[in-house]
């Protein structure tokens, strides 16, 4: 309708109307940053400034390169999937060294996806000569998107990026938490908490920020066994900040943890989020801390409910909703696996997603419309739920990746998917419910 009414660049000369864009100190045209984000504390950097920062290290998620041969929803599956993938580039590797020829290996080799999954990280190990064994140790569960695990090959070998995670999680038996937030250039800032290993996509353009990390021998540069309290691990948040936040609260009691969950509660604050926008699209996350100690510890005690609810989400109340069919409890189910199975969900209507349809036997009613108000990663964890609870086959490598899998193998319970929906549900609602009371941060 503007330039309907201008309908020409002269006209809007004429009228004066053209307005000029400065850009600021950060070289930012529109969109441009909330001076006052600089003055609180950072996360994290790699940037080399002076700066002391919340955080030692941070990573990004786990890149692959070939997501379909070291993620599976089945077990069994997997090791089938890892074991042709070990046997293929052995060979290939075998073949290039004795050939003596001079091409390139990613000439030489066999490239077929659907004998092996090859990446720009894995050519130069062939082209070396290097070649691997299975390790049925390697396999742990990870979290491959927002609400939805799978089960992951976690070797360095094969991964074509670890980038900084064997300092945060060094294999299945490795107990610990992270924080992932949206990197730089993300569409829409979103954080999540996870105690396995992610994906690089499990938050867009993926950043973590760990509770501890691994203690290495200052001698050997080696993995420690153990620190002073047997654990191997020991706070990855910097000692100094936690002091000085000490000190301006006149709170000796606050530990690694408290602030780790203090920061998570920050992160959901919608004052927080909508104040520091622009800024949390273009650089990381920076942390203001509260002059009030009570206010301080109110948004610790919603930090760990938050991260209870968005860690251990498998174990909250399944939410009530009705089945278009009739109560599940009644009904006669023969062959639960048949019954619960899930290929697809999908909403009957996109215009009313109070409903969705699961499979042939059920169709999910009366979801709460404020259930997809809990958007994490670009979209409602609910919506997660219905894109990865599915049977996909991927295109290029033709393996089958089936969340019914992971329900009767992993959790055996064949109603996992029907019930994960169901908590998420349940998760979505609490969560809300806390990011609408947490107390305001006194941004400037």
């Amino acid at each position: 309708a503007i330039i309907e009414n201008f309908k020409s660049i002269k006209k809007i000369q004429e009228e004066n109307r053209f307005i000029c864009i400065k850009p600021d100190e950060n070289n930012d045209w529109m969109n441009q940053r909330d001076k006052s984000f600089s003055k609180h504390l950072l996360l994290g950097d790699k940037s080399g400034r002076q700066e002391k920062t919340i955080f030692e290290i941070y990573s990004r998620g786990i890149a692959t390169g070939c997501d379909s041969w070291l993620y599976n929803s089945s077990k069994s599956q997997i090791e089938k999937n890892i074991r042709r993938l070990v046997d293929a580039y052995n060979e290939e590797t075998e073949n290039y060294k004795h050939s003596g020829d001079k091409t390139p290996v990613e000439e030489f080799v066999d490239t077929d996806p659907k004998r092996i999954g090859w990446h720009g990280s894995l050519f130069p190990k062939a082209e070396r000569g290097v070649k691997t064994t299975f390790k049925p140790d390697n396999f742990v569960e990870s979290l491959y998107r927002p609400f939805n695990k799978q089960i992951f090959y976690y070797d360095k070998h094969f991964n074509a990026r670890l980038y900084r995670f064997p300092l945060m999680f060094k294999d299945k038996n490795t107990k610990n938490f992270a924080i992932g937030v949206t990197g730089i250039g993300a569409k829409e800032f979103s954080c999540l908490a996870t105690d396995r290993v992610p994906d690089l996509a499990f938050i867009s353009l993926s950043q973590c920020f760990p509770l501890y990390l691994i203690n290495k021998d200052e001698d050997t540069n080696l993995i420690a066994s153990t620190d002073s309290n047997g654990t191997g691990m020991r706070d990855a948040i910097n000692p100094e900040i936690l002091k000085q936040i000490r000190q301006s609260l006149g709170q000796e009691q606050i530990t690694s943890e408290k602030l780790f969950r203090y920061i998570y509660a920050v992160l959901h604050s919608q004052e927080y989020r909508n104040k520091f926008a622009n800024n949390l699209s273009k650089e990381l996350p920076r942390i203001p801390i509260v002059k009030s100690s009570q206010k301080f510890f109110d948004l610790v005690e919603a930090g760990k409910e938050l991260i209870r609810l968005h860690i251990d989400y498998e174990k909250v109340e399944k939410y009530p909703v009705n089945f278009k069919q009739g109560d599940l409890r009644l009904a006669t189910i023969e062959d639960p696996k048949s019954f619960f199975r899930v290929t697809k969900m999908k909403f009957p209507d996109r215009r009313d997603k109070s409903a969705v349809f699961y499979n042939d036997n059920i169709t999910i009613q009366n979801i709460p419309p404020d259930a997809y108000e809990y958007v994490v990663n670009n979209k409602p964890a609910l919506e997660w739920v219905i894109e990865r609870q599915c049977v996909k086959t991927d295109k290029d490598s033709g393996i089958k990746n089936d969340a019914n899998d992971y329900a009767n193998e992993t959790m055996n319970n064949p109603a996992y998917p029907l019930e994960l929906f169901q908590r998420v549900i349940t998760v979505s609602l609490e969560t809300m419910k806390i990011v609408k009371s947490l107390p305001s941060l006194d941004l400037d």
